[in-house]
């Protein structure tokens, strides 16, 4: 088995959010927070590393920064669509095997997230990969927020087969917390045939029922493969979560 030998990573990121607007800019220390989702992610070492921007804001800021950045349709309904027009700019003869997509919104993830998400695609089965990470706090258990990746990891293996995704507490246990469930984290990585086929799939229902786009690919037959990583990302959706971002990357915790 042998990985895919020409992977890109490609960071959706667009300037509208609800509870953030403008998120992508944020400051963080003097820097932009997508710029510190770019540097993340080329710490990865994967391959080289490009920003899809909604927004020419987005696309200026990871130039002055020294990185690559195209300008996308301002209206994608998902990540998935924004990176698929991205690598059609960047990539049109179709040389990169392998998409890595990293939310734009994680400016604390760790490069060896980046990696471990795209180890999945070792197995040549596997269509998909994406993170888990075991839910820890009791009250996340029935958080219809925090989706549960159903999956059962053989002993001593980090990677299993995904079955579902859910906001439900799923595989069920009559005896609360006795097994684990585990916190789907969103990075996903495509083989580039899969993100190509994945995004001229229709909307499944289970996918529109419980409002996750990784159902859609579940619902016609790909596979998703999970691996486990031990730490959940820290995702910035409102002002207090990037005030946390300000605490853990400040100068003094890094060191």
């Amino acid at each position: 088995m042998s990985l895919p030998s020409n992977p890109v990573v490609l960071v959706p990121a667009r300037m509208a959010s609800t509870r953030l607007p403008g998120k992508p800019l944020a400051d963080i220390h003097g820097e932009p927070m997508i710029v510190h989702v770019w540097r993340r992610a080329c710490e990865a070492g994967i391959g080289p590393v490009v920003v899809a921007a909604a927004e020419p804001d987005i696309v200026q800021a990871i130039q002055q920064a020294g990185g690559q950045a195209v300008q996308t349709r301002p209206d994608h309904p998902s990540g998935s669509d924004r990176i698929h027009e991205a690598l059609g700019q960047i990539d049109p003869e179709g040389h990169h095997d392998a998409v890595v997509n990293v939310q734009g919104d994680l400016p604390t993830l760790e490069p060896e997230a980046i990696r471990a998400v795209f180890a999945p695609l070792a197995t040549p089965e596997v269509d998909i990969a994406t993170l888990a990470a075991e839910i820890e706090e009791p009250s996340e258990r029935g958080n219809p927020n925090v989706v549960k990746a159903a999956c059962l990891f053989p002993e001593g293996s980090r990677q299993a087969r995904a079955l579902y995704f859910s906001r439900c507490p799923v595989p069920w246990d009559q005896e609360e917390a006795s097994q684990p469930l585990y916190h789907h984290i969103g990075l996903y990585a495509y083989r580039r045939q899969a993100l190509e086929r994945f995004v001229k799939l229709p909307p499944g229902l289970l996918e529109q029922r419980e409002k996750l786009e990784q159902l859609r690919a579940l619902e016609h037959g790909m596979r998703i493969d999970v691996a486990r990583v031990d730490t959940l990302p820290l995702g910035v959706d409102t002002p207090d979560d990037l005030e946390r971002a300000r605490r853990l990357l400040s100068p003094k915790n890094r060191k």
